[in-house]
């Protein structure tokens, strides 16, 4: 396995030099064209201001001081409700594939915030994807989270009104197309990743969930047919390690967690 060294950046717009800024933005351009057809100009990758202004980022070096991985998150303030930290950029170089490289860069990007920004209060969090394993492995480990088969059976008044938020003010910074139908019940993009670089398909083995019936929940959520993807928003606090580190535990020991609920919605 490699071995790696970790750099935290804390909303780089904002105190980086347009050159630094730059070399980074080339940086993580090249490691995310290792992982994409076409790169997507979106948050980080678009090298705009506004959003490496709002950016938390954690990198991946290797021995040589090589970009192999990154994980980048947006803070996104929500009326009424305060910031609520957008996971879903991570991107990992093939030569460092197999060695949990993405699994460790969200964990201390989101360590290192929480430590530094919400030591004593809980960080809400969301995520909007149409990969299964990501959509699992973000169920598996975040509490009050909804759509999850662990989460919350419904949305509650805050779940919603930063879903609400999301929808109408921050589609561009997560790359959700502007013809897409936000679904309120359901959680769901319609037709949001169709024709993109981020569509998939539901059969693909590669993007599900290593847990099948993870894997079904989602599937039976989102209508890859038509494009969809998921949001989720849940939250996460410096309580939420230790369960984390017992679910994972849990996960190798089979049969210890319990069975994934369907999503109880009419088609």
């Amino acid at each position: 396995m490699g071995k790696y060294q970790y750099e935290q950046l804390m909303f780089p717009g904002k105190c980086l030099t347009p050159d630094a800024l730059n070399l980074l933005v080339l940086e993580l351009r090249e490691v995310a064209a290792s992982c994409f057809n076409k790169v997507p100009s979106y948050q980080a990758l678009s090298g705009k201001q506004s959003e490496l202004e709002k950016a938390v980022i954690c990198l991946a070096r290797d021995e040589k001081g090589r970009l192999m991985g990154f994980c980048s998150a947006l803070l996104l303030p929500v009326e009424g409700r305060g910031d609520v930290l957008h996971l879903g950029l991570t991107c990992v170089h093939p030569d460092s594939r197999g060695q949990n490289l993405t699994h460790h860069l969200t964990s201390k990007l989101l360590l290192n915030f929480i430590v530094k920004k919400s030591l004593f209060k809980e960080t809400w969090i969301s995520n909007c994807a149409c990969v299964l394993s990501s959509l699992g492995n973000v169920a598996m480990y975040f509490e009050n989270l909804y759509p999850s088969p662990y989460g919350v059976k419904a949305p509650s008044a805050r779940h919603l009104d930063i879903a609400r938020a999301i929808n109408e003010n921050y589609r561009e910074s997560i790359a959700i197309k502007e013809s897409a139908k936000f679904n309120a019940e359901r959680f769901v993009f319609e037709g949001s990743v169709g024709g993109t670089v981020f569509e998939k398909d539901a059969d693909d083995g590669r993007f599900h969930h290593r847990d099948h019936a993870l894997t079904e929940y989602y599937q039976d959520l989102l209508r890859f047919d038509r494009g969809d993807e998921a949001l989720q928003i849940g939250k996460v606090s410096i309580l939420t390690f230790p369960k984390y580190l017992m679910r994972k535990a849990a996960v190798k020991m089979k049969g210890l967690l319990p069975k994934p609920r369907k999503p109880n919605y009419a088609n």
